[in-house]
């Protein structure tokens, strides 16, 4: 009976193990292919999210700004006519 719990011992200190080194390769494949697309895309100049982000903030503000330049000069022309 002993020698089949070390059999089973053995299998199971061999699956852990196994399942170790799978996770290790994942973990490395998933960084290997992070780095690639990483690389990929600053070659071909592509922004970050947070890049586009904050330019399109900076472009909503100078919308607004003039909108409000334009109401200004509006009524400017309109109080100049009037």
């Amino acid at each position: 009976m002993q020698g089949g719990n070390k059999i089973f011992d053995d299998l199971s200190k061999l699956m852990t193990n196994a399942v170790g080194v799978a996770q290790g390769a994942k973990t490395e494949a998933e960084t290997a292919m992070k780095g690639f697309i990483d690389r990929w895309m600053a070659e071909r100049n592509f922004v970050t999210r947070e890049e586009f982000d904050a330019v399109r903030a900076m472009a909503q503000k100078a919308r607004e700004e003039n909108a409000a330049l334009a109401a200004r000069i509006d009524a400017l022309e309109a109080k100049k006519k009037g």
